[in-house]
């Protein structure tokens, strides 16, 4: 609740908090949101870092991604590379800051954008 409260102080409208998958790509389905704080272990699953191979699918104006996590080392390398990894117990202003951030995108990411026509 602590980053909640902090995110809605620093201007953000809609947070949703979800403890499960299916409540996690319930609310994916509602409405794409600019960006996604993933905790790596949800309470039905240890490997919450699916839901951030399936956002990515979306392409390239898929939601930002920032993992939370007490064991950064579970999250595999190809998965961490998709978003910021935030290592637990962090202080929300850190969060709060790392999303005021320009978001970091990779070589790929960045070809994609490139040969986008438009």
């Amino acid at each position: 609740m602590l980053i909640e409260d902090a995110l809605r102080a620093a201007g953000v409208a809609e947070v949703d908090t979800c403890s499960t998958t299916d409540s996690a790509l319930a609310a994916l389905r509602r409405k794409q949101p600019d960006a996604i704080v993933l905790d790596v272990h949800l309470a039905d699953r240890d490997d919450g870092w699916a839901i951030a191979e399936l956002v990515k699918t979306l392409g390239p104006d898929s939601p930002r991604i920032i993992f939370s996590t007490g064991q950064p080392e579970d999250i595999p390398a190809n998965i961490a590379e998709m978003g910021s990894v935030l290592e637990k117990p962090y202080e929300p202003a850190v969060l709060v800051e790392l999303l005021s951030q320009p978001e970091k995108r990779g070589v790929i990411s960045r070809l994609r954008g490139a040969l986008r026509p438009g």
